[in-house]
C-alpha cells in the first residue's frame, strides 16, 4: 500500500515537472526559432523508455484517444478565435484546398512513397492519404501572434480547420480496402459527403444553441461558462460521430459560430480555452512523444527514406497542389508560395498515422517510422521559417496588438451584468461627444477608457476620441441597445459603403 502511495506521489512530481518544463520550453522556443510543439515532442522522447527511461508508453489505443480528445479542443478553441468576417471572403479557395489539394497531396506523396518504401500502391497511397491533410495544432500555434497578411492567415487556419475530413475519409477507406476482402467505392464516395454535410449540420445545430445558452442561461459562477463551452465542444464531436459525421469538421463549425456570437462572459471563456488549448497541445505532443521510439525513428534507413518524401511534400506535392487549387482564385504568385510554404504538418499526421498500426495493416510500424520523421521536418523547415518567407515575399501587415486589455470583473454571481468592450473607430457617431451628452440607457456605465496604452479615468466631460477602447458595464437587458448606439456611424457613411457596395457588385457582374 505504501509502495504505491510512494509510485503515486512521484508520478504526480513527474507531471508537475514535465507541466513546468514544457511551459519554460515556450519561452525559449520563441527566442530559437523553433515552433513549440516540437520541443514537446523532444520533452516526451527524452523521459521516454528510449531516452531516460522515467516513463514507458506502447499502448496506441490510449495514443489515439488522447490525441483526439486534445484536437478537440485545439481546434474548439482555434475556430472561436477565428473571425468570420476574416475568412468569409476565402472559404472558396479554403475549402478548394482541403478538399482538392488534400487528394493532390496525397497522390503526388503516394508516387513518391511506392518508389522509395517499396510497398504497394495501396500502402502508398495510404501513406500519402495520412499526410495529406495541414495540421490545425501546428497551424494555430506556429500563426498565433505573427503579422501575417489577414488574408493569407485566414486562409490557411480555414483551410487547417476544414481539411481533416478528407484526410480521415482517404485514410479510413485505404484502410479498409487493405483489411477487407470486398469494399464498397460508391458507398466510400457517399460517405464522404454524408460526414461533410453531416458535420457541418451538426456544427450548425449545436453552435446555434451552445450560443443561444450561454447568454440566456445565468449560472451562478463566471467560472462555470467556459466549462459549459468546453461541454458544447465535446457534444458536437459525440453527436457527429454517433451519426458517421465528422466530427473534427463539426466542432471548428460550432466553436466558429459560437466566438463570432455576441457572447456573454467572451473574455472569460476565451482565456480559459486558450490556457485550455495549450495544456492539450503540451499533453498530446509529450505522449505522441512517448509513444515513438527514438532509435527505431532515427536510423538511416528512415532519415533518408523520410527526408526524401518530406522534400517532395514540401517542395513538389504542397506546391503543385495549392497552384492547382487556387488557379480560379485571385492569389497572387508570391501568396501562392507562401501558402505553399506554410502548409505544416503535425499531430493530425501523427494521429491517423496510429490507425494501421490499431488495424494491423501490413508495414504499418514503417509507415509510422516515417510519417513521424516527416512531421519533424515539416515543422523544423517549414514552421521555423514562415514569419521568415512572409517578411521576404512582403507579405506581412502592420505589427498586430493585443485587442484584449486586462480589466475583468472577479465575480458577479447573480448579478446579471457584465463588462463589454469596444474599440471606437473614425466613423463612429460617438467620437467627440462627452460623456454627459452621450445617451447611454440608465442600467449601463462607462467605467474605463484605454487611450494609447494608458487608462483614463472618466468623468462627464471626458471626450471620445477615435481609437479608444471603452470598458462599459451594462446588464444583459440593455447590452444589444448599447452596442447599437455604439456602432451608429454617421448616414453619409453608410451612403458610402452603400455605394462601394454596388460598384464592387457591378464590376463582378
Amino acid at each position: 500500500m505504501i509502495h504505491e502511495i510512494l509510485e503515486s506521489n512521484q508520478f504526480i512530481m513527474l507531471v508537475a515537472l514535465l507541466l513546468i518544463m514544457s511551459v519554460v520550453v515556450t519561452k525559449f522556443s520563441s527566442r530559437l526559432g523553433v515552433p513549440s510543439l516540437v520541443l514537446f515532442i523532444a520533452v516526451g522522447m527524452l523521459v521516454g523508455s528510449d531516452g531516460l527511461g522515467y516513463i514507458y508508453f506502447d499502448n496506441a489505443e490510449i495514443a489515439q484517444l488522447v490525441g483526439i480528445f486534445a484536437l478537440i479542443v485545439i481546434l474548439f478553441e482555434g475556430g472561436m478565435q477565428t473571425q468570420w468576417k476574416a475568412i468569409k471572403p476565402v472559404i472558396a479557395p479554403s475549402v478548394t484546398l482541403a478538399t482538392l489539394g488534400v487528394i493532390l497531396t496525397s497522390t503526388i506523396v503516394g508516387v513518391a512513397a511506392k518508389y522509395v518504401l517499396g510497398i504497394s500502391w495501396l500502402e502508398a497511397f495510404l501513406l500519402g492519404s495520412i499526410v495529406g491533410s495541414t495540421d490545425a495544432a501546428a497551424v494555430f500555434a506556429v500563426l498565433k501572434g505573427k503579422n501575417i497578411r489577414n488574408k493569407l492567415e485566414a486562409t490557411l487556419e480555414a483551410e487547417s480547420g476544414t481539411n481533416d475530413p478528407m484526410a480521415v475519409f482517404l485514410t479510413i477507406s485505404f484502410i479498409q480496402v487493405l483489411t477487407m476482402d470486398e469494399t464498397n467505392v460508391w458507398g466510400m464516395v457517399g460517405s464522404f459527403f454524408w460526414q461533410m454535410g453531416g458535420g457541418l449540420a451538426i456544427g450548425l445545430l449545436i453552435g446555434y444553441v451552445a450560443s443561444f445558452a450561454l447568454n440566456r442561461i445565468n449560472l451562478d459562477s463566471s467560472g462555470l461558462y467556459p466549462i459549459f463551452a468546453l461541454g458544447f465542444a465535446f457534444l458536437t464531436y459525440g453527436a457527429s460521430s454517433l451519426i458517421q459525421a465528422s466530427g473534427l469538421l463539426s466542432v471548428y463549425v460550432a466553436a466558429v459560430l459560437i466566438g463570432n456570437s455576441d457572447l456573454a462572459y467572451r473574455y472569460s471563456i476565451l482565456r480559459f480555452h486558450e490556457g485550455f488549448g495549450w495544456m492539450a497541445q503540451i499533453l498530446m505532443f509529450i505522449l505522441l512523444g512517448l509513444f515513438v521510439y527514438p532509435s527505431e525513428i532515427f536510423t538511416w534507413d528512415v532519415i533518408v527514406d523520410g527526408l526524401f518524401i518530406a522534400l517532395v511534400l514540401i517542395f513538389i506535392a504542397r506546391p503543385a497542389a495549392t497552384f492547382l487549387s487556387l488557379i480560379f482564385f485571385k492569389f497572387n504568385i508570391k501568396e501562392k508560395l507562401f501558402l505553399s510554404w506554410a502548409g505544416l504538418r503535425g499531430a493530425v499526421p501523427i494521429v491517423l498515422a496510429i490507425f494501421p498500426l490499431l488495424t494491423d495493416v501490413e508495414n504499418s510500424q514503417l509507415m509510422f517510422n516515417v510519417v513521424f520523421f516527416i512531421v519533424i521536418i515539416s515543422t523544423l523547415l517549414q514552421g521555423s521559417t514562415i514569419t521568415w518567407v512572409a517578411e521576404k515575399f512582403k507579405l506581412v501587415s502592420e505589427s498586430k496588438t493585443n485587442p484584449i486589455h486586462s480589466l475583468e470583473l472577479i465575480s458577479i454571481g447573480k448579478a446579471n451584468v457584465e463588462l463589454m468592450e469596444y474599440d471606437v473607430n473614425e466613423k463612429n457617431l460617438v467620437v467627440g461627444q462627452t460623456l454627459e451628452t452621450m445617451e447611454l440607457p440608465n442600467k449601463a456605465l462607462i467605467n474605463a477608457i484605454i487611450r494609447d496604452g494608458e487608462v483614463i479615468t472618466p468623468y462627464g466631460q471626458t471626450t471620445i476620441k477615435a481609437g479608444d477602447t471603452l470598458y462599459i458595464m451594462v446588464t444583459k437587458k440593455v447590452k444589444k441597445e448599447v452596442k447599437e448606439m455604439l456602432e451608429a456611424v454617421a448616414e453619409e457613411e453608410v451612403e458610402e459603403v452603400k455605394e462601394e457596395k454596388n460598384y464592387n457588385e457591378k464590376n463582378r457582374a
